[in-house]
């Protein structure tokens, strides 16, 4: 019986300077809003200056976690700290969801009660958040398909861009004909709209933090291409887990009966998962089998 260790895979994406700058320009927009605010009394900028301050927690948090991810394995730690990724995308789900319900509790204390806003105001400054929001969310454009974590400040900077767009929209709107409505309006309806999109970064949050196979990763198909591997019988105790937002897992037993597999088979093999399924750190077992069945064989064993 052997097994092997696939080391030499990708390192985590260092996206620690796209969130040093989206922390930079968040502040700098928090400090501008917040100084408006007072300026004109304006509660709705001051509200929203803390709405994103709450923001710059939230990259600050991400951004921890990835420093934290680069880290090397420790004794107390064998493999990394690279879930702390998930962790703090799942974190930031939870932030986003709890800033929505916020935003539509008090819309719907509006629809009933409409406050008056200094539209001109908000107007401008909404549109200065639209450019820095977009910009920012620009920065995790690249890595936001496979790594949650740039996914979940991608859409938070993505989700304040949409909530200044409406804001931009309804300011207009109450600037030509005095319908205070419409801002509660606007801000239900992006409030549906973000709502929706956190849930799913939530959802992904939630099944990668209980080890749930990453969904670009096709569990049958791994396990049929390992069968197909020269010598191999059988193919059992096949675990596949997130290490990251970025890096998979991966363990089986391999039956070969027939043939002594040496290092350069499970070289070969290892790279493969690596290429063909995005698997970067693989550890393969080998049995001969030798009418001995392995406890961990049956599927309903751990």
């Amino acid at each position: 019986m052997t097994s092997a260790h696939e080391h030499d895979h990708d390192p985590v994406p260092d996206t620690r300077k796209a969130f040093a700058w989206a922390v930079a320009f968040n502040s700098g927009f928090v400090v501008v809003e917040a100084a408006f605010g007072f300026a004109t009394g304006s509660l709705a900028l001051l509200a929203d200056a803390a709405h994103n301050l709450t923001d710059v927690a939230g990259l600050l948090v991400a951004w921890g976690a990835v420093s934290l991810s680069r880290r090397r394995p420790s004794i107390r730690h064998t493999y990394g700290l690279g879930r702390a990724t998930i962790l703090a995308a799942l974190a930031n789900a939870i932030a986003i969801l709890a800033g929505v319900g916020a935003v539509v509790w008090e819309a719907v204390h509006r629809l009933s009660e409409p406050t008056a806003v200094a539209a001109g105001t908000v107007l401008w400054v909404a549109a200065l958040g639209i450019f820095v929001n977009t910009g920012t969310a620009l920065l995790f454009l690249k890595d936001r398909h496979h790594d949650l974590n740039s996914r979940g400040a991608f859409l938070h900077m993505a989700t304040d861009a949409a909530v200044s767009a409406g804001v931009v929209v309804s300011a207009i709107i109450i600037l030509a004909t005095g319908w205070l409505i419409v801002d509660p309006v606007a801000a239900i309806l992006v409030s549906a709209l973000v709502g929706w999109s956190a849930f799913d970064l939530f959802r992904s949050a939630i099944h990668l933090s209980l080890d749930g196979v990453p969904k670009d990763v096709d569990v049958s198909a791994v396990a049929q291409w390992l069968r197909t591997l020269p010598g191999v019988s059988d193919v059992h105790d096949l675990h596949i887990w997130p290490l990251s937002t970025t890096t998979v897992a991966l363990t089986v037993h391999l039956v070969m009966p027939q043939t002594r597999s040496g290092d350069a088979f499970l070289e070969t093999a290892s790279a493969e998962l690596r290429v063909r399924f995005g698997i970067d750190h693989a550890t393969l077992q080998i049995e001969d089998g030798g009418g001995r069945d392995c406890r961990l064989a049956p599927e309903d064993v751990v």
